[in-house]
């Protein structure tokens, strides 16, 4: 995570009536902050906590937070779709593209609660049910944003949009259940994604 002081000076000066405001910039994961807090913010989102650091970032900062501390957001919830997509590559849903069909129901694979350590090594075995005839070409995963425990946000053009994976191709029809293989890195980038029909 790179440092950007020009935004650090920029918000400092627009916030500087504000005697109870103090700046640190430099990388979260690193420094060394003077005491705890009852609250984090934290919104490095992205959709599956993938390409974003949210993870690593805050099992840093796990260390500073009090006792009875909350870190904002509360958490996320991943669900994952088998689709038929003409991508070829892993992309985002932006604007109703790439299009595609979906071919089976939403199914949550994953929860987490940002209050504790997370491992960033993601490893699924998920079970796709087919509810529609066609080509299986590949997932789009979706993420639900726990903003509080009672507050969730869907995806949004600029926050957690649809990701398209695409995988192996594979002739279904509705009743079949494609199982399927996905690993990814927390933090660590859209490469590090791997798919196998098992």
């Amino acid at each position: 995570m790179e440092k950007d002081s020009s935004t650090s000076k920029d918000t400092e000066l627009f916030l500087n009536d504000l005697k109870n405001v103090s700046f640190i910039n430099g990388d979260a994961c690193k420094i060394d902050f003077p005491q705890k807090a009852d609250y984090i913010l934290c919104e490095m989102l992205d959709t599956a906590l993938i390409d974003e650091e949210q993870v690593p970032v805050l099992n840093s900062l796990l260390k500073y937070l009090n006792k009875n501390g909350k870190i904002i957001p509360y958490g996320v919830i991943n669900g994952v779709e088998p689709i038929n997509s003409k991508a070829e590559y892993i992309c985002y849903q932006e604007n109703q593209t790439p299009q595609h069909t979906v071919l089976g129901p939403l199914n949550i694979y994953s929860k987490y609660k940002f209050g504790k350590y997370i491992r960033p090594d993601a490893n699924f075995e998920l079970k796709l049910n087919i509810s529609k005839k066609g080509l299986f070409t590949g997932i789009k995963i979706t993420t639900f944003t726990l903003i509080t425990p009672e507050i969730i946000c869907g995806p949004t053009p600029m926050m957690n949009p649809p990701l398209i994976i695409p995988t192996e191709k594979l002739e279904v029809k509705r009743g079949d259940e494609v199982k399927l293989r996905l690993n990814y890195q927390m933090g660590g980038g859209l490469q590090t994604i791997k798919t196998s029909i098992v």
